[in-house]
């Protein structure tokens, strides 16, 4: 594996570390969701992933762009509740910046990031402080686009943007939400981590985990 770029076989690993990301973590994300809203998020993201990683053999080995266009549209159709719509957006316009190349540097994967952040913010109509997604999110992606600029290293990007997410997660646990169905619960929300902050943070986590568990690889 290219220390300085991600590959589009890398990108099919990174989909199957989703999907297992998930599933060891249903439990937990549908405890988080039972505590601000209707305590499914888990089983409905472990669902989905699974659902992506049936279905991705099917499409033969496309570009990168296609690729995460695919998982996608799959998670609009097969992730109930808000979180299918959510993650499917930014899966698609990632999609859609990468186009139909085989292979990302640094700058064209905080691009995509950006592409995606931005579709979360139109889709879900929310922003940094709702106590959603996007608060693991958007610092993630802010973090890439610094690193981006400074040419850091790819590893050290990923890490910086999977340490921006972890902290924005955290940062969900005294907001009172004000999207989603967890406002209903009003200022009963605060004292709750978000559940679509930790699966945004857990999925950006797979990616790091991914890339150097297969870099370690190549170097055996």
């Amino acid at each position: 594996m290219n220390t300085n770029s991600i590959e589009a076989s890398v990108f099919w690993e990174i989909v199957g570390g989703f999907a297992a990301t998930m599933d060891e973590n249903s439990d937990y994300l549908t405890a988080l969701d039972a505590a601000i809203g209707d305590g499914d998020h888990g089983r409905n993201m472990a669902h989905g992933f699974a659902s992506v990683r049936e279905e991705l053999p099917a499409l033969g080995r496309v570009g990168i762009g296609p690729l995460l266009r695919a998982v996608g549209l799959n998670l609009v159709s097969s992730v109930g509740g808000a979180s299918g719509p959510l993650y499917g957006a930014v899966f698609i316009e990632a999609g859609i910046a990468a186009g139909l190349v085989q292979r990302v540097e640094l700058p064209d994967l905080a691009r995509m990031m950006r592409a995606g952040c931005d579709a979360l913010a139109r889709r879900g109509r929310c922003k940094v402080g709702d106590k959603t997604i996007m608060d693991a999110l958007a610092p993630a992606t802010e973090a890439l686009e610094a690193t981006a600029a400074q040419r850091t290293p790819l590893l050290e990007a990923i890490q910086a943007s999977v340490n921006a997410a972890h902290a924005g997660m955290l940062s969900t646990i005294p907001l009172v939400a004000r999207c989603g169905l967890a406002m209903q619960y009003g200022e009963r929300s605060a004292g709750h981590q978000d559940p679509g902050a930790t699966s945004c943070y857990l999925l950006l986590n797979s990616i790091l985990y991914t890339v150097v568990r297969l870099g370690m690889e190549r170097e055996r």
